[in-house]
């Protein structure tokens, strides 16, 4: 279990990442995104400020079950 409190799932066979967030002492499911770009439209919506900052921090992102920054199906 990681602390972080934003999850990129896996890659759906489709294409895009779920995307979940902690908070509130539960997850939620902000959305599916197929891009850097959704994603911190994403986080930006959830109230991270300066989101596309954090992609790459694992404090706040964790990238469960693929490369970071993967959002096409092979």
């Amino acid at each position: 279990m990681t602390s972080a409190p934003v999850v990129v799932h896996r890659l759906s066979l489709s294409g895009g990442r779920r995307v979940s967030v902690h908070w509130h002492g539960r997850d939620e499911i902000l959305g599916t995104a197929y891009s850097d770009h959704d994603l911190v439209v994403f986080l930006e919506a959830a109230g991270i400020a300066d989101a596309e900052f954090v992609l790459d921090d694992p404090r706040w992102v964790e990238w469960r079950d693929g490369l970071a920054h993967e959002w096409s199906a092979a």
